[in-house]
């Protein structure tokens, strides 16, 4: 039996951890904590009846505990992923799994000190367009990937979003919601090396004076360039927060991965375009739980966690110092 603990609720991305455990019968979920009582109270369905906490580190003292889900207020998590590997858990953790790059390190040296791992959820990874988008590159039909370009458009709806949200304690729009792409592209080009430069600004929301609500980045991963976007833009009378999308262009072909739209798109010198099968798709938190409960390792380990974040932070080290070229080795 896997005891799983779920520490902070501050985002809705709790619900990917909440909804695994119907699938989980060898997981119990044993307390949870939030310092926020209105947190608590927006997900006691989900919580039943277990003990629940104000402060983290009661909860681990309390508790013996397997796995922490980690979904705090963005500036508290590394402390909270820091106790918990300390108690001998592994972590589940919603992106931006830290805020700064010193952050980054405290948690690197807890994982390595501890043998535990850190897995973010970068659920793009499991998505039938990405999974049917590898098996492309794998077989060789775009050729040598060369130019990769996404975007991330989302709803601010910002009546909705709590005070932290435009703070400081946000860490940054690059780190939040540009590292999904970051991850994808080190998953797509296996790329060890490179540069990133990082831009942001503000287009609207001027009560929020600290707040940056679009930015993009340029990173070089080994032989392929990557452009990623992201912003707090999109319209509010749309369904959702928009196309989510990223085209590959290689030697042989181009392929474009409409996440939103659960389409890919494929064309290549050989063939015209064509919208290829897509396979069932992996739910969130499903590879972590299928490696722990095997005792093996879960696709996103504490690795390819630390990476994804540290190049996405880097990004926003550059925005926030007028565009420096941050340069990054795996």
């Amino acid at each position: 039996m896997i005891r799983l603990a779920v520490a902070g609720m501050a985002h809705p991305h709790v619900t990917y951890v909440f909804s695994e455990l119907p699938h989980r019968p060898e997981v119990r979920l044993v307390a949870v904590c939030d310092p926020d009582p209105a947190n608590l109270a927006a997900y006691a369905e989900s919580i039943g009846d277990v003990p629940a906490y104000a402060d983290h580190r009661e909860m681990l003292d309390r508790h013996d505990v397997d796995v922490v889900a980690v979904n705090g207020v963005y500036v508290d998590r590394a402390g909270v992923v820091v106790d918990a590997l300390g108690a001998g858990a592994d972590v589940i953790a919603d992106k931006p799994l830290c805020t700064s790059l010193a952050q980054l390190s405290t948690i690197e040296e807890a994982a390595a000190q501890s043998g535990r791992t850190v897995s973010v959820m970068f659920e793009k990874r499991g998505y039938p367009v990405t999974l049917a988008a590898r098996k492309l590159l794998d077989a060789g039909t775009l050729g040598d990937l060369t130019l990769i370009a996404s975007t991330g458009p989302h709803t601010l709806r910002h009546p909705n979003r709590p005070s932290w949200f435009f703070t400081a304690d946000y860490g940054g729009i690059l780190g939040d919601l540009a590292v999904h792409d970051v991850d994808m592209v080190l998953a797509l080009t296996g790329a060890r090396d490179g540069y990133v430069v990082g831009a942001s600004g503000k287009g609207a929301y001027p009560q929020y004076p600290e707040f940056r609500d679009h930015g993009s980045m340029l990173l070089s991963a080994g032989a392929v360039t990557a452009t990623i976007d992201a912003h707090w833009l999109a319209p509010e009378a749309g369904n959702g927060n928009g196309r989510y999308q990223m085209r590959l262009v290689g030697t042989r072909g181009t392929a474009e991965m409409r996440w939103t739209e659960r389409v890919l798109e494929v064309a290549t010198h050989d063939r015209d375009t064509w919208l290829e099968p897509l396979p069932a798709g992996h739910r969130p938190a499903e590879d972590f739980f299928d490696a722990v409960l095997s005792g093996g390792r879960p696709e996103v380990g504490t690795a390819e966690s630390v990476d994804a974040t540290r190049i996405a932070l880097l990004a926003q080290h550059s925005a926030d110092n007028g565009g420096t070229v941050e340069h990054w080795k795996i």
